[in-house]
């Protein structure tokens, strides 16, 4: 994973709304080094996420910092370790971290070798995150189209039997669903299923159009 040689576990952490989540490691080691800190919220990946900067531990046996995550650490068999900050942007934090089962294993050529890769790292981790937000604003789109066109229907409904304009019969609709602590959409399906005895139609497909200047495509 990292040409930096030597019996070297790598593992990313990376962190959105505050829970911390190990996304690639190299082996299972990296990988269960990264849990023990999550269990007790705090150690050398947490640190430098949280504090924006590198944690090196030479000599995990010699280290006083960390007094939940060392014993633990230690009985796992690291003995030091290189934790640097990668930057997701606004809505994301992770650290790459390498752990060595000898100590003093991360020494000025290991540790530029180590910022290095967490340059790539970053900008990886910052092209993720803007795919994952593009997704999610998509996702929150469709269903606001879907939940649109039910309502829509609903209030045609209660047009037609009560012989009123557009703004009368929504004033209705939503004060039936105030009443009844119920979501607009709800009501409005009712209305519409009890009317037609069936579900509401859902409206035109969501079509995906051309991608949007700038948004961050998958790879094909």
């Amino acid at each position: 994973m990292l040409a930096i040689g030597g019996d070297i576990s790598a593992a990313v952490t990376v962190s959105r709304a505050g829970r911390p989540l190990t996304v690639a490691s190299s082996d299972a080691y990296a990988a269960q080094f990264d849990e023990v800190q999550y269990g007790f919220n705090d150690g050398p990946c947490l640190t430098a996420m949280r504090s924006g900067q590198p944690v090196l531990i030479a000599d995990l046996a010699g280290d006083q910092r960390f007094t939940q995550y060392r014993p633990r650490a230690l009985a796992l068999g690291v003995r030091s370790s290189l934790s640097i900050p990668l930057d997701g942007g606004a809505d994301a934090i992770g650290a790459l971290n390498l752990y060595s089962r000898r100590s003093h294993a991360f020494g000025a050529v290991e540790q530029a070798e180590g910022r290095r890769f967490a340059d790539e790292a970053s900008r990886a981790l910052n092209l993720a995150v803007r795919f994952a937000h593009n997704v999610e604003i998509t996702d929150q789109l469709r269903t606001a189209l879907t939940s649109r066109a039910v309502i829509d229907q609903g209030i045609g409904i209660i047009m037609g039997q009560n012989r009123c304009d557009a703004e009368e019969a929504f004033a209705m609709l939503r004060s039936a669903s105030q009443h009844r602590n119920v979501k607009l959409r709800t009501v409005a399906a009712e209305i519409v299923t009890a009317v037609s005895h069936k579900l509401p139609g859902l409206g035109r497909p969501f079509a995906d159009g051309p991608p949007i200047a700038g948004a961050i495509e998958p790879a094909g």
